[in-house]
């Protein structure tokens, strides 16, 4: 069980850092750094938009309107973080 576990922390873990690249990739696509029509980087902007609009597109509409400011990822995190600590404080020591 404890081995579920780990593999469920080392996921949140890497959807962290793919969050981190779709807010990293919005700033670059909106002060026109990276140039959307090339097909890598197209294919990238796809894949990590697909992997995080699932689950940001619900805390969106919870949130209220900010102007141009999302802080949806900012939640996101946050619910990373409360999962990951409740997962290591009160479930992994009670597995055996």
């Amino acid at each position: 069980m404890r081995a579920l576990l780990d593999v469920i922390l080392l996921a949140l873990d890497l959807y962290t850092y793919v969050v981190i690249a779709a807010v990293i990739l919005s700033w670059l696509i909106a002060f026109n750094v990276v140039n959307t029509y090339n097909g890598v980087v197209r294919a990238i902007v796809t894949a990590v938009n697909a992997l995080t609009e699932p689950v940001l597109r619900p805390i969106r509409q919870f949130l209220p309107s900010f102007g141009g400011l999302d802080i949806s990822p900012i939640v996101l995190f946050l619910i990373i973080f409360l999962i990951q600590r409740i997962i290591i404080q009160y479930i992994y020591p009670n597995v055996f």
